[in-house]
């Protein structure tokens, strides 16, 4: 039986809907909090909520949490958040990047993996098994340890490296996605190492066609991106509204690019909401209603404007892909 598992219970694909594939809704990560980056901490539930209820009211029905145990995740806010609002949010297992893990490991997080001071050490010390049976309970029994289950299961790699603490993640979150059948997704930083990261996956049996590849717009390569989708995984254009790193005429060039390739059926859209400033409701940015607001007509009418079916387009990225992404397939 094919499923989408949710913070509040499993449910048909068919029942996902409009779904933005990469966000973070209410988390403090450690790493942040050490260093005093108060941007960087989404530590107010009703002002995320907001945002949520304003992607509600453009149409929005799902959103994934991509928030990783390392990335101070406040899984009884976010599932308070979906019940208050209606939105479908699946959660997230497993872990982000290596620089992460200099932080204190908080005392919540201790009582689920053990005593030790940093993530770098808790890894560090533990087998890649001992790692996977962590990412097994967080899919199987709960997100520490809360009894809220997660939908998907990550690891990340860092800018044009890949440490040996990141490989065994990666193989760590490979093995629990083969015990549990999670769909598989992927921090690539910057768009870089994706396709150093598949040869990894490989190595461990994975079908990439359960993986989702993240940040894939921050590298806006063509030719990579096209190397990437004949793995059969999916790329995640998550980096919409971030002016900062290319215009939206980049990404929508990008996107339109693997459409000509015959790869529409492997993208996702996403925000990858992760700061006060990038919030409408915590600092006056786009939010999270600016990819259905403002994004979405414009890149109908541009992919329409190249000969496209620009709404047919939409609805696989917002609906027929995510739901087809994030299916454990049992």
């Amino acid at each position: 039986m094919s499923f989408i598992r949710t913070l509040h219970g499993d449910i048909h694909p068919s029942k996902l809907g409009i779904t933005y594939s990469h966000e973070h809704i209410v988390c403090r990560p450690p790493y942040w909090v050490e260093q005093g980056a108060d941007d960087l901490l989404l530590d107010d539930k009703e002002k995320s909520k907001r945002d949520v209820l304003d992607f509600k009211n453009l149409g929005g029905q799902a959103i994934v949490d991509a928030t990783a145990v390392d990335y101070g995740r406040d899984v009884i806010a976010v599932k308070e958040i979906a019940e208050e609002t209606g939105v479908t949010i699946i959660g997230t297992a497993g872990f982000n990047k290596s620089f992460l893990w200099d932080a204190s490991i908080p005392h919540n997080i201790k009582e689920v993996v053990g005593d030790y001071s940093t993530y770098y050490e808790w890894i560090d010390s533990t087998s890649i098994n001992e790692l996977a049976d962590f990412v097994i309970r967080e899919i199987e029994e709960g997100l520490e340890g809360t009894g809220i289950r997660g939908g998907q299961v990550k690891f990340g790699t860092g800018y044009n490296r890949i440490t040996p603490l990141e490989e065994k993640t990666l193989r760590a979150v490979a093995r629990a996605h083969h015990e549990t059948k999670a769909p598989m997704h992927s921090h690539t930083e910057a768009g870089t190492m994706g396709l150093e990261q598949v040869e990894l996956l490989k190595s461990e049996g994975v079908n990439l066609e359960n993986i989702s590849f993240g940040h894939m717009d921050r590298n806006p390569d063509p030719f990579y991106h096209k190397k990437m989708a004949e793995t059969g995984a999916l790329l995640s254009f998550d980096g919409i509204s971030k002016i900062k790193y290319a215009p939206e005429s980049t990404r929508i060039n990008c996107i339109l690019e693997l459409v000509k390739n015959g790869y529409e059926d492997q993208i996702l859209i996403s925000g990858d909401t992760a700061r006060k400033t990038y919030y409408k409701h915590y600092d006056y940015g786009l939010g999270l209603e600016n990819i259905l607001l403002k994004w979405v007509p414009r890149f109908i009418e541009e992919a329409n404007a190249r000969g496209f079916d620009g709404e047919k387009l939409i609805d696989k990225f917002f609906i027929g892909n995510p739901a087809r992404c994030f299916t454990f397939k049992k």
